[in-house]
């Protein structure tokens, strides 16, 4: 409750019953004094009643005015504390200390409502003492709290305990509840929350003057903790947009209609090689002069005609970065009344992308016509297997000769030869793909493949044995449509063992081979062969043995080899 004596400048009514008892003192003294009749006397003291009357009732008329001019005082002054501030929590507390004071509360209570669910939740919890309630605390009429938000209305009530609206709620039972006054929060004529004060000790606490106080009150407090929570939200929306718009993987620039940047994001400044530097309020073509030829005719495009321009693709020296490929894209920005205010500039790196898009280019158009598709994958997924230089590893070779081509190219002029010889050719690159091996080259008339390389292969041997037959057979198959002269034979040989195998040559000219003893074998193997003859070395043999048909030949000695070597006949799958 307001106390008139609390407000400022004091109040005269002390001075008044001080003034009455004093009056009745001198009348009593000349009374005594002068020997006044009784009559005399008693209309005095009449008359001294009726004074003191007037100057009761004026004193009640005193006593009234001040504690609504103390009440006016306090919701003037509650209203600026409340509307000092957009914090949330520091406008609530502010807000409960407040009704605590202008009621005489024992707590007080505010709640508000979740738009989503449209429960009550407890915001703030204050006691006399400008204490915050803790949850366990939290001990009030829930029906009282719920029949106000759902109603608006608010409820007073002197004594809980013999209301006959509240008497027999178990939340007004249980917890002894006796003076109770709640009021709603409205913002634009809808109910946001309530507020709740009460006192679990004395009875007719509250008045009709607080219900109305506290009401006007409600209603500025409503709107203060409303501008609370926009503020909150619309600086969580803001800084929602600032990380966003700082972690877009784009860069973003906004320029204002004098051409001087605004905002420049995180990423524009590692695209263009800005680093921390302030450029804000600096030109466009001062920060990043190199682009400036482009964008200048771009941006005035742009505001003539106030259509935006997407995906110009350029390439640029950069200072720091060199020749990088950039994406820019440029939109107009207006207000809200549709004037314009300048531009917004999107840029993309795309320098990482072009330079893999040329390095797959040139692996696809370097490989895709000697080696497998798979192994094209292979190299387009890891590109630094390209890298000059081999690893150590087991492969198996073979080599694959037309017998008989020296002879028959002194018969054909050029061009013939070079169309027989391409068919036979393909005879063999075609057999050597299908079993997924690795063209390493053509030399004249002859096909070198290696297995297990550059994909580990667990069965290469018995893939370059299979590829053999399907060489053998496809070779077949052609001559009977060939005419006599053109129909030619390869001769085969198959090796395996370690070898070094990765890239040889220099950073303009690579080739993608194989070097060690097994290739030199082969090839000695291919030189011994017949035409149709597909020879294998031991290891060969000893590998596939069990799904091959093959006989021994007498050792042979070979070029480059002291021992004879131990040779066999491939014949066909098992």
């Amino acid at each position: 409750m307001v106390n008139a004596n609390h407000t400022e400048g004091g109040s005269p009514l002390p001075e008044i019953a001080a003034l009455k008892d004093r009056l009745r003192e001198v009348i009593y003294e000349i009374a005594r004094h002068r020997e006044l009749s009784p009559d005399i006397a008693g209309d005095l003291i009449a008359r001294l009643d009726d004074l003191q009357s007037r100057l009761g009732w004026l004193e009640q008329s005193l006593d009234a005015e001040a504690q609504e001019r103390a009440r006016l005082a306090a919701l003037v002054e509650v209203a600026g504390i409340v509307n000092s501030s957009l914090q949330l929590p520091e406008v609530l507390n502010q807000v409960m200390d407040q009704i605590v004071g202008l009621t005489g509360a024992e707590r007080a209570f505010l709640m508000l409502l979740e738009e989503e669910t449209g429960r009550l939740v407890f915001q703030a919890a204050r006691n006399l003492d400008r204490e915050t309630i803790t949850g366990p605390a939290f001990e009030i009429s829930r029906s009282v709290v719920r029949q106000v938000a759902q109603e608006g209305r608010p409820v007073l009530t002197t004594d809980a305990q013999l209301d006959p609206r509240f008497r027999d709620q178990e939340s007004v039972v249980s917890y002894n509840l006796r003076s109770i006054l709640c009021v709603p929060l409205r913002v634009r004529k809808r109910v946001t929350g309530v507020i709740y004060a009460d006192s679990r000790v004395r009875t007719g606490l509250f008045s009709e003057q607080d219900l109305a106080l506290l009401s006007a009150f409600a209603d500025q407090a409503a709107i203060a903790i409303e501008n609370a929570r926009l503020f909150e939200s619309v600086t969580a929306a803001k800084a929602l947009m600032e990380n966003v718009f700082a972690s877009i993987a784009s860069g973003v620039v906004t320029v204002d209609e004098e051409g001087l940047v605004t905002l420049v994001n995180r990423a524009a400044r590692e695209i263009l090689n800005l680093g921390d530097r302030p450029v804000e309020r600096r030109a466009l073509s001062e920060v990043v002069p190199s682009l400036a030829p482009v964008l200048e005719p771009m941006a005035r495009q742009v505001q003539r005609e106030g259509q935006p321009i997407v995906g110009r693709e350029v390439e640029v020296e950069l200072e720091g970065r060199g020749r990088v490929t950039l994406r820019l894209s440029l939109s107009p920005l207006r207000d809200a009344e549709g004037k314009p205010e300048g531009f917004v500039l999107v840029v993309d790196d795309l320098t990482q992308q072009r330079r893999l898009e040329a390095r797959e280019r040139f692996i696809r158009e370097t490989f895709q016509r000697y080696v497998s598709p798979a192994v094209v994958q292979r190299l387009l997924e890891d590109p630094e297997s390209l890298r000059l230089g081999g690893t150590r590893q087991e492969v198996t070779v073979l080599f694959a000769d037309i017998r008989g081509f020296t002879a028959f190219s002194e018969r054909r002029d050029p061009e013939a030869l070079v169309e027989v010889l391409n068919r036979y050719l393909a005879l063999g690159a075609t057999a050597v793909l299908e079993e997924e091996g690795t063209l390493d080259k053509f030399m004249g008339d002859a096909v070198m493949a290696i297995f297990n390389a550059p994909l580990p292969q667990p069965d290469h041997t018995l893939r370059a044995v299979r590829a053999a037959l399907r060489l053998r057979e496809a070779t077949q198959e052609t001559r009977q449509a060939l005419p006599a002269e053109d129909r030619l034979d390869f001769g085969v040989g198959i090796a395996v063992g370690e070898a070094v195998v990765g890239n040889v040559g220099t950073a303009q000219q690579v080739n993608y081979t194989a070097i060690g003893a097994c290739v030199n074998l082969a090839k000695r193997l291919q030189e011994h062969a017949a035409p149709g003859q597909i020879l294998l070395s031991r290891e060969v043999y000893e590998r596939v043995r069990n799904a091959v048909e093959a006989r021994a030949l007498p050792p042979i000695s070979l070029k480059g080899f002291r021992a004879p070597i131990e040779v066999y006949e491939l014949l066909g799958l098992r």
